[in-house]
């Protein structure tokens, strides 16, 4: 069982940058992707998107990656021609103006637009490789992360499984008490009128097996467990079963809430009121199981 909560981090030494890769995910019905990038990683986007779809099924998923120059070298560059036309105009107006001083009048030059320009960067093929090693690393360790995750919310939904089942254990014993209450409600209430008309003894016996056989918890709890049994299995698959334990999640509310309906027990209604919330809070952990 796998979780879709997951987190990855790695840090790549490059000779001229350090570049940091983080990807984190949450749950989703699908597999939606957030990308980060500056721009001179954009044009590995779409390469991106398909790595990570290979590693991952579903989540909504947060990929980042940023960078920290360390060579002390810049790629800024000094416009020259844009420079000179600057410094031929001003130098005209400062002279026509009477005002003679060269330092300021670079200092101003130099705050102008487009007076400094960064050069281009390129992505080289090698930087590439590794940054994208890097990436499966960190994609490795957010799988690990979802591993861990997952036996942690596996061993909460069994114990609530188990839960489950402990408390349909506990309704066998009121059964017997249950049937008789309600034969003595009906005898009390048939009680009334037999003095009134005269019932068919035979017809009574049927109508009363027939009514007693609808009531009847026998199948609900076979169910039940049957269900219980079988999303255990389930949990144990290696391949994703998210959905598939959300759909037996589903089968099990209906037969605790049929038992519910049938119960006509105060005792057993309690014990059911006591499954379902342990049936939502398994609910709830299934949300972040892939």
């Amino acid at each position: 069982m796998l979780s879709m909560t997951g987190y990855g981090k790695t840090v790549c030494e490059l000779p001229t940058r350090q570049v940091t890769i983080e990807i984190k995910s949450l749950n989703s019905k699908q597999l939606d992707i957030y990308t980060r990038l500056p721009n001179l990683y954009k044009e590995k986007e779409l390469e991106l998107r398909n790595l990570i779809s290979k590693y991952l099924i579903r989540g909504k998923v947060e990929f980042n990656i940023t960078y920290e120059t360390t060579d002390a070298s810049s790629n800024a560059r000094i416009n020259f021609p844009l420079v000179k036309e600057y410094y031929a105009q001003l130098k005209g107006l400062t002279e026509e103006l009477g005002a003679e001083n060269d330092d300021a009048l670079m200092q101003i030059i130099m705050r102008f637009p487009d007076a400094l320009m960064a050069e281009k960067e390129e992505l080289s093929d090698q930087e590439w490789s590794v940054i994208q090693t890097k990436i499966e690393e960190a994609l490795l360790k957010m799988i690990e992360f979802r591993k861990r995750e997952g036996q942690a919310l596996r061993n909460d939904i069994l114990m609530r499984i188990d839960t489950i089942l402990e408390l349909q254990e506990k309704i066998k014993p009121l059964e017997k008490d249950r049937i008789e209450r309600i034969k003595e409600k009906l005898n009390s209430s048939l009680g009334i009128i037999q003095d009134q008309e005269k019932i068919d003894s035979n017809r009574y016996e049927q109508e009363l097996i027939y009514y007693l056989e609808k009531i009847d918890i026998t199948e609900e709890e076979v169910r039940l467990s049957n269900h219980c049994k079988f999303f255990k299995e389930v949990s144990e698959e290696k391949d994703p079963s998210g959905k598939k334990l959300s759909f037996i999640s589903q089968e099990i509310g209906r037969e605790i809430n049929t038992l519910g309906s049938k119960a006509n027990h105060s005792d057993i209604q309690r014990l059911v009121v006591m499954m379902k919330d342990e049936l939502e809070k398994i609910k709830e952990q299934l949300m972040n199981v892939l």
